[in-house]
């Protein structure tokens, strides 16, 4: 299992209408190109985007299913990526000041990678998720904040956040 983290200098409304917009995330994920809704209302519960996955001079089409849509602090999608077979991908925002602390947890289902599975595979899939966090990160901070934004202001949206009158840690 790949997890890793990326804290975003914007409150999580921004970073998860970054989300809910099926045709950006050929802007931030890794390897994605041309993406689109394509099935159902994106981000709902069953509902898909298509895109192709490009990898050197190897392209195949693939399409990924909202499993679970918590807005703004849960997303988890299964992405079908051809021969190369499923993956969960689960996006946790949470509030961090005036910011989010993104997390991102993934791991194969079905097929190739699944089934070769192993430390290696996570090294590559945390060296995906770098970069992947650094590019949404580049999109989520190039949009501008929302006026009046302030520290705390998006905490009370996320189911379980602590409010800012409780001690931070950062």
């Amino acid at each position: 299992m790949a997890v890793r983290h990326q804290l975003i200098e914007r409150p999580p409304s921004v970073v998860w209408a970054v989300l809910e917009d099926g045709r950006r995330y050929a802007d931030w994920v890794v390897g994605t190109a041309h993406s689109h809704p394509s099935e159902g209302i994106w981000p709902q519960v069953g509902s898909t985007i298509e895109y192709r996955l490009e990898l050197g001079p190897w392209s195949v089409g693939g399409h990924t299913v909202v499993r679970r849509y918590e807005p703004p602090g849960w997303l988890e999608l299964e992405v079908y990526s051809g021969f190369l077979g499923t993956a969960r991908i689960a996006v946790e925002l949470r509030p961090w000041g005036g910011d989010t602390l993104v997390i991102l947890d993934e791991h194969p289902l079905r097929g190739p990678g699944g089934l070769l599975h192993n430390a290696a595979f996570d090294t590559l899939i945390q060296l995906r998720h770098r970069t992947m966090l650094s590019r949404l990160a580049d999109v989520v901070e190039s949009m501008p904040a929302p006026a009046g934004a302030a520290a705390g202001t998006d905490s009370a949206a996320h189911p379980g956040a602590r409010s800012d009158s409780a001690p931070r840690t950062e």
